[in-house]
């Protein structure tokens, strides 16, 4: 098989949305910790919604964001929690894809933290492939072509032989 349409895994993100700042924001960013061993960010909102009283610079979510072999590891874990199923909707057209895991008691390994309490959160799992570096770089930036950018098909195919995902 050609080494540049070898499909690899860039991050896994974890996301918890709170809805505003305060105590679901700190049991969120100490979950996150817990799950990733790295320090999560709060998100800020960029835009005004008076009927929700959410307004620029207020802190309603947290992230984290892995990469690497830990990011390979952490969401074999993720999946194991997810009983390694998942609907086909859950992939989009460039080949990343994301699910949610409702209680974190669920993930393998983790023990449930009264402080914290039932937490679910978001995972979005971003893949590439050599050579996705061009649409980053600072000069000549440039597109992915179509023949190498990563396919719907292509991606479940990767997570089902990567880690016995049952896709339906």
């Amino acid at each position: 098989m050609n080494k540049m349409k070898e499909i690899r895994i860039a991050k896994v993100t974890l996301n918890i949305g709170t809805g505003g700042p305060g105590e679901r924001l700190e049991k969120g960013l100490k979950l996150l910790n817990k799950i990733s061993d790295m320090k999560p960010v709060p998100t800020t909102t960029q835009k005004r919604i008076p009927t929700w009283d959410i307004r620029p610079g207020l802190q309603i979510g947290c992230k984290v964001t892995i990469r690497g072999k830990k990011a390979e590891e952490l969401l074999g874990r993720l999946l194991a929690a997810n009983e390694e199923k998942m609907s086909s909707v859950k992939f989009d057209n460039q080949g990343n894809f994301s699910f949610g895991i409702e209680e974190y008691i669920d993930i393998q390994g983790l023990q449930y933290d009264a402080s914290i309490g039932i937490i679910g959160f978001d995972v979005s799992v971003t893949l590439e492939r050599p050579g996705f570096r061009i649409k980053k770089r600072a000069i000549m930036k440039r597109k992915i072509p179509i023949k190498h950018r990563i396919t719907k098909q292509e991606a479940i195919e990767f997570i089902n032989k990567k880690y016995s995902l049952k896709v339906s």
